[in-house]
């Protein structure tokens, strides 16, 4: 069982994976976390070391390992990881499902807001920005992200209602 699990940043795909993949049994993996022990560096030290493009030549041979190698796990994708190269194309050949945690804007602000010195994307976007910035960007990547077998609205709803959500599409 290869269940990945894609959406925007902060929607709660580490969060929700993590809980996911102890009910299952399975292992989780964080993406991100994968290709920082790959690479030795944290994602941030990547982007400004290494650029942009080398994460993303890594994060995709990185999925495609996992993917071709890796039984029985639940995967926390990066926000932008469905949205480079052959990604999602890989995530629905090689997955056993795949799903899209789905926030509005206003959710996905609140969320960021709080973690906004952790995301490179975001920390240097003043606070009365991210909602402009988080739409635009959230309207590039949809396309990609509605490419999942699954979409799940994550709305007002808890982690736990989430998962058994996710749960109950994989009976």
């Amino acid at each position: 069982m290869k269940l990945v699990l894609v959406g925007y940043m902060a929607s709660g795909k580490s969060t929700i994976g993590k809980i996911l993949a102890n009910s299952l049994k399975v292992d989780f993996i964080d993406l991100d976390n994968a290709i920082a022990t790959e690479v030795g560096l944290p994602v941030p030290e990547i982007f400004k070391k290494k650029g942009e493009l080398f994460f993303r030549k890594t994060e995709t041979q990185v999925l495609k390992n996992l993917l071709m190698h890796k039984k029985n796990f639940v995967l926390a994708t990066g926000g932008g990881t469905p949205c480079y190269g052959n990604n999602m194309k890989l995530i629905n050949e090689m997955a056993a499902s795949s799903f899209f945690l789905k926030l509005p804007i206003p959710s996905l602000v609140e969320r960021i807001l709080k973690e906004k010195d952790t995301r490179p994307l975001v920390a240097n976007i003043p606070d009365e920005g991210l909602p402009e910035f988080i739409g635009k960007h959230l309207f590039e990547r949809i396309t990609f992200y509605s490419q999942t077998e699954n979409t799940i609205n994550c709305d007002k709803k808890s982690a736990e209602e989430i998962v058994e959500e996710i749960k109950s599409l994989l009976l």
